[in-house]
């Protein structure tokens, strides 16, 4: 009769009379907790069907070994109360979950195994990603309470402390921000005769005093932070010439004086790093361009844009070089070249040597003669295309030099001879 009693799993023929898993779809269908999980079907039984827990709450969900011995139903008490009671309430979780557990067991239960347990490790990352800065908690932020949280007193001579009437022992100028702060609460008094108006009017002004005072510890702390006292003693531009950093340039200084009024929300660190990481990025960005002329120009290892520098640099200096040995041969014998008029006149190294030939001989500049040989082609690719173009030659332009600059653009194969 024993054996008539027992369940059995339909799939692997286990015993499944304490734990078993009924299908709702399915008639006759219970697994083993080990079937269940891996997915196992038979017959019309799929894995994606309901399932119901057949269970008398006995077993244990962290094995027998687990110490104390909670059961199932246990456990979902346990998790109810949690979510009801919240964490810290272990008197009503002990009397929710049963009369059979103790406070203390219910504390030592949940903080072993769903905090520092297995469960826990899982679920709880050691660091928390993307987490949003709290200004208002107590760790320093802008609003934070502990800004009146006195500093240490500066590190300064006993003149430069009665130049700023700066009382190192309290932390304290003699001027401070707001300075009439203190007349807020300077004549309050509780009375036993108080209504409540009053009372809460009272607590009104200490309020206001409160803020004003985070406000003079937050401003304290931004000059701290800054070194603005080094800087009206005018001990910062020593400390600079110590320390040699990176040469400022004259636009980073004026962003700077734009991002002024960001300093309250940044510390001078932070501040600091925003301005290093922006010369990083121009610096990696005028090395991309110089990476991307070198693969224009065919280079496509470091080995050769060595070789492409120095030969340029040579060409650069070789060209310079000629430059100031003609000019100077030009003084010694006091002869112009054949081009010396128009030799530095703008556009000269985009002509030819015949060109060059040509602009000289007819007293044309280079940029000039650019444009009207750039009006002429384009007159002529329109016309022989079809185009009805209207040719608007300059001014300075007369019948004999444009005779002779068609000829030359003819004879030089640039347009047909039926165009000129």
């Amino acid at each position: 009769m024993a054996e008539l009693g027992k369940k059995y799993c339909v799939y692997c023929l286990a015993e499944v009379s304490p734990l078993r898993f009924r299908c709702t779809e399915c008639q006759d269908i219970e697994l083993c907790p080990e079937c269940f999980s891996a997915g196992a079907e038979i017959g019309h039984h799929r894995r994606y069907h309901g399932y119901q827990l057949v269970d008398g709450g006995r077993f244990t969900l962290w094995g027998p070994e687990a110490e104390g011995g909670w059961t199932s139903r246990e456990e979902q008490l346990l998790l109810d109360a949690i979510e009801q009671f919240g964490f810290g309430n272990w008197e009503d979780m002990a009397a929710h979950v049963g009369a059979s557990r103790t406070p203390q067991e219910v504390m030592e239960h949940y903080v072993s195994m769903y905090i520092h347990g297995n469960l826990g490790k899982a679920c709880i990352p050691d660091t928390i990603p993307n987490r949003v800065t709290d200004h208002t908690c107590p760790s320093g932020g802008p609003l934070s309470p502990s800004l009146t949280t006195p500093l240490p007193p500066l590190d300064i001579s006993v003149a430069e402390q009665q130049q700023l009437g700066y009382m190192p022992l309290r932390d304290d100028y003699e001027i401070e921000y707001d300075q009439d702060a203190e007349t807020l609460i300077s004549g309050l008094s509780v009375n036993y005769d108080d209504d409540d108006v009053e009372i809460e009017l009272k607590r009104a002004h200490v309020d206001m005093y409160v803020r004003k005072l985070k406000e003079r510890q937050r401003r304290k702390n931004i000059a701290r932070d800054y070194n603005l006292v080094p800087a009206f003693l005018g001990k910062d531009k020593k400390e600079k010439e110590k320390t040699a950093k990176r040469k400022v340039t004259k636009e980073e200084k004026e962003l700077r004086l734009k991002l002024r009024p960001l300093y309250q929300f940044m510390s001078c660190k932070e501040f600091d790093d925003l301005f290093e990481n922006m010369h990083k990025e121009k610096m990696l960005r005028a090395k991309i361009r110089e990476l991307q002329r070198y693969r224009r120009n065919g280079i496509t290892k470091m080995e050769e844009s060595a070789e492409y520098e120095a030969a340029r640099h040579k060409r650069e200096k070789r060209k310079e070089n000629k430059n100031t040995a003609g000019s100077k041969r030009g003084k010694e014998d006091g002869k112009d070249s054949e081009f010396a008029a128009i030799e530095n006149l703008p556009g000269f190294e985009l002509l030819s040597d015949r060109e060059k030939v040509l602009c000289s001989s007819v007293n044309l500049s280079p940029a000039r003669y650019v444009t009207v040989k750039t009006i002429i082609i384009k007159d002529h690719l329109q016309k022989r295309q079809g185009i009805p173009s209207k040719s608007r030659l300059p001014s300075y332009l007369d019948k004999v030099l444009k005779k002779r600059i068609l000829n030359f653009l003819t004879e030089s194969g640039w347009i047909s001879r039926d165009a000129s």
